[in-house]
């Protein structure tokens, strides 16, 4: 296996383009009718747009481990809203969450202490 990379529904790909790229940095890699992919320091989503789905659910948190979850935050935190955090876990990960425009959870988390590792 190379990659995990979600597949998210959209209500609309504009809306959702312009806030990951406006709001968290992301880059847009690919673009369809129906479908976009973005992405950002090696962590790819994408996203898509079909009808029989129904609205998107919001029903899991994307976690997205970083190696400055402070500095994400400051260079975040006048655009969004924490749903949680920045607070350090109980499982040794620093992290905070934000919620994108259809309703998902984005978490962001970086081990703490110089002996920190993450296991999954």
């Amino acid at each position: 296996m190379l990659a995990l990379t979600p597949m998210l529904q959209s209500g609309d790909l504009d809306r959702t383009e312009a806030w990951y790229a406006g709001t968290l940095g992301f880059r847009r890699t690919g673009r369809a009718a129906d479908w976009l992919r973005v992405e950002r320091d090696g962590v790819a989503l994408m996203f898509m747009q079909n009808a029989h789905l129904g609205a998107p659910k919001a029903t899991g948190t994307q976690y997205i481990t970083v190696d400055d979850v402070r500095g994400l935050w400051e260079s975040v935190r006048d655009r969004v809203t924490a749903e949680w955090g920045p607070d350090t876990m109980r499982y040794g990960m620093l992290e905070f969450a934000v919620r994108d425009p259809d309703g998902y959870f984005l978490s962001f988390g970086q081990p703490v202490g110089a002996d920190a590792t993450v296991e999954g």
